[in-house]
């Protein structure tokens, strides 16, 4: 008899394209702490953030990326080498991930409360997504992201997706999508777990700890991934590739 299926999604790449929103919103917090940044967000750096998105795991390196694309670093620098990048922008300017995360969340509940149709606008799901989600029975789907979980809850709402909170597994929780995925098998034994994500080097974390060997695994391709991660996940038996058609088919 076949196990029923226990779906965990990554939400930023395999539900939303949040990419444009992220990218506004580290540009917005960046002008509260570089003045010299103007108010409004230029189109090509968009285009460029968009292009080191894949690199980015929290939100709050948008911010970093951003003013490092407006300082004129470019944006294959930052694909190549991204953790010193932001590692000598926090340390030459004083910063704090604690800090910037905590702006990087005020000014999301500030755009929320104050134009909350631009907000969601800016946060399309990808084609089908809706309709996937509701065909699922909620118990049979956890959220595993590195997102704030009320940022979820209001993209899930403003699309009438009926998605219960305790099942959204975010920033907030100070887990790792590794912790999540080893609860999860075991609180449902039975079930098949599918994990699907964007993010190559988060696929690799789960291959390599040996509690979640029994989980199966898809590479998001139509997330924020590169040439080079659509290959390389190819090449590994462990992890099958999807597309987003297949994917609302799964």
């Amino acid at each position: 008899m076949a196990k029923t299926k226990l779906y965990a999604l990554d939400f930023d790449g395999v539900i939303c394209d949040s990419a444009i929103e992220t990218g506004v919103t580290g540009w917005k917090v960046a002008g509260q702490i570089w003045q010299d940044m103007p108010e409004q967000t230029p189109e090509d750096i968009i285009a460029l953030f968009r292009q080191v998105r894949p690199v980015m795991e929290t939100g709050y390196e948008a911010i970093l990326i951003m003013r490092l694309l407006f300082e004129g670093i470019p944006a294959q620098t930052l694909l190549n080498d991204f953790t010193a990048s932001i590692e000598t922008i926090i340390s030459q300017d004083n910063l704090t991930t604690t800090q910037l995360k905590k702006q990087f969340g005020e000014t999301r509940d500030h755009w929320i409360v104050n134009n909350l149709d631009e907000w969601i606008e800016m946060n399309p799901l990808f084609d089908g997504i809706a309709n996937k989600l509701n065909s699922i029975n909620a118990e049979q789907c956890t959220i595993i992201t590195t997102k704030q979980e009320r940022f979820v809850s209001q993209i899930f709402d403003a699309n009438n997706i009926n998605f219960p909170v305790e099942r959204i597994f975010g920033l907030d929780r100070q887990l790792s999508k590794q912790e999540v995925l080893n609860d999860l098998l075991a609180q449902h034994p039975n079930h098949e777990v599918l994990f699907v994500e964007d993010r190559l080097p988060t696929l690799h974390n789960v291959i390599n700890d040996v509690r979640l060997e029994s989980i199966n695994l898809y590479f998001a391709d139509w997330g924020y991934n590169t040439v080079q991660d659509k290959r390389q996940a190819s090449e590994i038996p462990k992890i099958s590739s999807i597309n987003l058609s297949d994917f609302c088919k799964l």
